[in-house]
């Protein structure tokens, strides 16, 4: 079991548990710990069905909108992970990778500007075990004409609800 959210061993020998549950794919070469695991080729793939993006109403609450790929019940997101050993304890973490959100995203929620990096099934072998100017290659927007997505009820905002209702759509 991989934990969300990245954790690093300190300097004093401890493991951080960062919130960091997703990062930029822009950061990837940048930020001195980001840079580290992507240089050695820490990366996975998480499989999902779909995700949620909320979008701010006029009203001023919150809609969540399911979001899912077009005849793919089942896609891999891009990740990276990280192992932190510290006195006798380990554990094994990673973050989503987002990348630049596509239009049909975009209109949902403008502000926030990412999506999950979804690979394309023929990629998955590449991801795993390429360079990484050939891994950075597939961290794109995924195609919008290949994506669809519907308001659903706010319950998926509560951790008490955990059943397939949280993917239908709301009533309106």
């Amino acid at each position: 079991m991989m934990r969300w959210g990245l954790a690093q061993k300190t300097a004093c020998g401890t493991i951080n548990l960062t919130n960091c549950g997703a990062v930029r794919s822009d950061a990837l070469n940048s930020a001195q710990d980001l840079s580290r695991m992507w240089a050695c080729g820490q990366r996975g793939i998480v499989p999902l069905a779909g995700f949620y993006l909320w979008q701010r109403a006029p009203a001023g609450h919150y809609q969540p909108y399911y979001v899912r790929l077009v005849n793919r019940p089942i896609f891999g997101v891009a990740v990276l992970w990280e192992r932190a050993e510290a006195n006798d304890e380990v554990i094994e973490s990673c973050a989503l990778i987002t990348v630049e959100a596509n239009p049909l995203l975009t209109e949902i929620d403008p502000a926030t500007g990412q999506m999950p990096a979804i690979l394309c099934s023929d990629d998955y072998n590449t991801w795993l075990s390429s360079t990484v100017d050939q891994a950075n290659g597939l961290l794109r927007p995924y195609p919008y004409t290949r994506m669809v997505c519907h308001p659903v009820a706010p319950h998926v905002n509560h951790l008490e609800y955990d059943d397939p209702h949280l993917i239908r759509p709301a009533d309106r």
